[in-house]
């Protein structure tokens, strides 16, 4: 479990670590900010693109095989981002890194499921999710504490001697798995990458309120290929998308859920930098400290939750929870004009209290809604469903920021509805569960 909670850690940090020194970048990397944006959307659409068809090569060649070349590829190319000159050597190299924390992501919750007896399962899926969340909302405070006395390169220096370790560990302590006799499905791997990439690459256009014929393009041809690629797995007796798994009513529900949570936690953590700084004016060391109690509640809720699991169904925790982030992003939204330190940290303590109590028993359920040998498909729709709700929330706020002026508490609303349909959706699942 060590091994696999470090190399997962490193894979979310990197997703949101770089963003604070992305102003940094370009300065020293001479560039425009629009050009500097590939460092992070070069990661973002890699680990996208690439989930699901690793998250099945792991259903064939063994989860840890697939694990042990993520991590060697992530640190290989960490070490290729100390060395860039020019922004397109970073964006490729940070690509590559993508494609190293795709093999990482894509069989993670897989290889949980190996470790742990059904019995205790629910308690090493709560720290895997409390590590992928506590990573998560900890980027921008790591990022500005090694900034704080080191270059920009540091941030990936780190992830030398912490990669090295996790591989030694992952060559000697990572379990075997069953393997499929299936054939790798290449055309169905190809059309999943296309899908994705040119969707997530459109979205991000979009974001940035580019409303051209480049973006409807990549949008419309994205979608085009996507219905061909589904119509393909309806016919597959593995598919590499799911859908045996979404057709499973709890499954799919619980995918929607996760979509929904991730989509109000990513507009969460996008805007409220903006909000904290711009609209109440806290330094950048005051927002990081108002930020800290998110993961540091998430750390108490998520073991309660793995507990209570063993008596609750699923659905009804992670409504509860669901509905308790919603309170904590509406309080965010209706705070006063000029609030003290401790209004700000107790609703940003609520909405860590409310995640943490949905993000174990909602992963749990993804895991253990269909059968043990398609653990690598349900891993990778989890990563899948984690990523698309991401993506669908920091465009948003790019959107709304876009188009209305000072829209902070505009934000945090559409940020507390998404929550709230989280929760509606996740209460439909109490009907479908079963015992743990």
């Amino acid at each position: 479990m060590l091994v696999i909670l470090t190399g997962i850690t490193l894979s979310v940090l990197d997703a949101t670590l770089i963003n604070v020194a992305l102003p940094t970048i370009a300065h020293d990397l001479h560039a425009t900010p629009s050009q500097v944006v590939l460092v992070v959307n070069g990661y973002q659409i890699a680990i996208v693109t690439l989930l699901l068809p690793l998250a099945t090569l792991g259903d064939r060649v063994g989860y840890r095989r697939v694990y042990r070349i993520g991590l060697l590829l992530f640190t290989l190319a960490s070490a290729a981002c100390l060395f860039a000159q020019t922004v397109p050597q970073l964006a490729l190299a940070r690509a590559i890194q993508g494609l190293g924390a795709a093999g990482i992501m894509s069989v993670n919750a897989a290889l949980v499921r190996l470790i742990y007896p059904r019995r205790l399962l629910s308690r090493g899926i709560a720290l895997n999710s409390l590590t992928v969340a506590a990573a998560s909302a900890a980027g921008p405070s790591v990022a500005a504490a090694v900034l704080s006395f080191g270059p920009w390169q540091w941030l990936f220096l780190i992830n030398l001697p912490i990669g090295i370790a996790a591989f030694i560990g992952a060559m000697r302590f990572l379990p075997t798995s069953h393997k499929s006799t299936a054939p790798f499905d290449l055309p169905s791997a190809a059309l999943s990458m296309l899908t994705f990439g040119l969707v997530f690459a459109g979205m991000d256009l979009l974001g940035h309120q580019r409303f051209d014929a480049l973006t409807a393009a990549l949008l419309m041809v994205g979608v085009a290929i996507g219905f061909i690629f589904v119509r393909r797995q309806l016919r597959l007796p593995l598919p590499l998308l799911p859908v045996d798994l979404l057709r499973i009513p709890l499954f799919a529900l619980s995918i929607c859920t996760s979509v929904c949570s991730f989509t109000a936690q990513m507009i969460a953590f996008v805007s409220l930098p903006f909000f904290l700084q711009r609209t109440l004016g806290y330094s950048a060391v005051e927002t990081g400290l108002l930020m800290t109690p998110w993961p540091l509640a998430l750390m108490v809720a998520a073991p309660l939750s793995a507990r209570l699991l063993d008596r609750h169904p699923a659905g009804l925790l992670g409504g509860i929870g669901l509905a308790i982030f919603c309170s904590g992003l509406l309080a965010l939204a209706l705070l006063p004009t000029d609030p003290v330190a401790a209004d700000v940290a107790w609703r940003i303590a609520l909405c860590g209290v409310g995640f943490g109590l949905f993000q174990a028993p909602n992963n749990h359920t993804i895991l253990t809604a269909g059968p043990a040998h398609r653990s690598g498909g349900a891993s990778g729709m989890l990563g899948t469903a984690r990523l698309t709700g991401q993506t669908i929330g920091a465009t948003l706020v790019a959107l709304i920021f876009g188009l209305v002026p000072d829209a902070n508490r505009l934000v945090m609303a559409v940020a507390a509805g998404f929550a709230a349909a989280g929760a509606v959706v996740s209460w439909m699942r109490v009907r479908f569960s079963r015992p743990t």
